[in-house]
């Protein structure tokens, strides 16, 4: 297409929501719970079909030779597309919160004032990799009465398209517009840079992808921006903790998947449990070819504990040992891959102050059995979600019960963490009265 092609296909798009949107913020929550039920039953019924579109996708990125992180993120297995069809339905199983009015208070003037909650009109989401965002985010637009503009990435772009087909035929099964939910259906970047800069059809843009996509689309938005740049999470290892839940819970937040924004990167542990603890993890780690990048005193301890014929573990493979000196840039690092830093502080307070100045807010967790540790923790770590004694890995929508996310925001306003139905609303005032007049 032609710049000026672009331009007017992007316009059509944002005249198309706006208008879709107005039938959407009206729909009755019945429509928009039977449109998610649909939805649900028509990607189980297609999974077959879902999985040969996704191959075509999966075989030009590795053809093209991209990160086997990434290439994980494209996957559509049955597990994958079962989970979004729950999710689906734990959202139309949800109370709808559109049209709620909350904090009504009687003013000494008679009125009586409070907010009602109201869908945000028309939201633009921009990711790359992970088709299962089309479903996520075509669900919860539904269910909160909006209308959006999805523009995933060029690689998954089939996977995509088959996807927002489904997507579709439930609207109109259902009697909703079909352009409530709408995707970019070209590949050319430009399309971005005429979404990012429509306010008079798009009311806020949220990326999700990396971080030069998600620091560009802030840098030249015209409209709002809910993002998060980061997912530097840390779990620190408190003195005291019960250790066999401590090594479980740093393995999972750690290796049971590299590849997501809430998978631990930075490991904290206490000086007064660390010879105990870190050997333990240290040959789980190598055994599992994660790469630890260590301060001086968690080098020294690892490198004494994980040696041939000392750890029971380790016996033959010292050759999987990957083991070094971590800079300071460590500290700082979304590795989205087996590596990880791992740093012995001295208790709690170095912990909080270790991760409120490195970490990207985004998730941490603390490991204890000490109740004051763990509220002191809750209290001062300023990070959008913060944990205890669990996994980093839970800081997701669909286990936090929101029936699936938009994304994770560290922004501090309107919305924060994992971003659901709610976040996708604003509130306006509405004041009641009985012919009050002001004096």
């Amino acid at each position: 297409m032609t710049t000026l092609n672009i331009t007017d296909y992007a316009q059509a798009l944002g005249s198309k929501a706006k208008a879709a949107s107005a039938l959407m913020a009206k729909a009755p929550a019945a429509t928009k719970n039977k449109a998610l039920r649909t939805l649900a039953n028509l990607l189980r019924a297609n999974v077959p079909s879902l999985q040969i579109d996704n191959a075509k996708d999966i075989d030009r990125a590795v053809a093209a030779g991209l990160a086997e992180p990434l290439v994980d993120r494209l996957k559509l297995s049955p597990q994958v597309i079962e989970t979004i069809a729950q999710g689906c339905e734990q959202l139309a199983a949800m109370a709808d919160v559109i049209g709620e009015i909350i904090g009504m208070k009687q003013q000494p003037s008679g009125i009586r004032v409070g907010q009602m909650r109201v869908p945000i009109g028309v939201f633009g989401m921009i990711f790359e990799s992970r088709p299962n965002v089309t479903i996520e985010a075509a669900s919860l637009s539904i269910k909160s009465g909006n209308a959006c503009i999805l523009r995933g990435g060029s690689e998954a772009i089939e996977s995509n398209k088959a996807l927002a087909l489904l997507v579709q035929q439930a609207l109109f099964e259902s009697g909703l517009p079909m352009d409530a939910v709408q995707l970019v259906q070209i590949t050319d970047r430009e399309v971005v840079g005429q979404l990012i800069t429509m306010p008079q059809y798009v009311d806020v843009i949220i990326p999700r992808g990396g971080k030069g996509l998600i620091e560009r689309i802030s840098r030249d938005a015209k409209v709002p921006v809910i993002k998060h740049l980061d997912g530097n999470c840390h779990v620190y290892v408190d003195d005291p903790c019960d250790m066999e839940m401590a090594v479980r819970i740093a393995d999972n937040a750690k290796t049971s998947k590299y590849s997501p924004c809430n998978a631990t990167e930075g490991l904290l542990v206490a000086r007064a449990v660390a010879a105990e603890f870190l050997p333990q993890i240290g040959a789980i780690f190598a055994k599992k070819g994660v790469e630890m990048r260590c301060d001086a005193e968690a080098l020294t301890i690892l490198q004494t504990s994980l040696t041939v014929g000392q750890s029971p573990v380790l016996t033959e493979t010292a050759e999987v040992l990957k083991l070094q000196a971590a800079t300071e840039q460590d500290w700082y690092e979304e590795y989205l891959a087996p590596i990880i830093s791992i740093k012995v502080v001295d208790g709690v307070d170095a912990a909080i102050a270790h991760i409120n100045h490195y970490s990207s807010h985004h998730t941490d967790a603390i490991i204890t059995r000490d109740h004051m540790h763990a509220q002191q923790f809750l209290r001062e770590v300023d990070s959008a979600s913060v944990m205890v004694n669990t996994s980093t890995r839970f800081a997701d929508g669909f286990e936090f019960g929101l029936g699936a996310e938009i994304g994770i925001s560290t922004d501090k306003f309107h919305a924060r963490g994992p971003v659901g139905i709610e976040g996708l609303t604003s509130l306006k005032y509405v004041v009641l009265g009985q012919g009050e007049v002001r004096r």
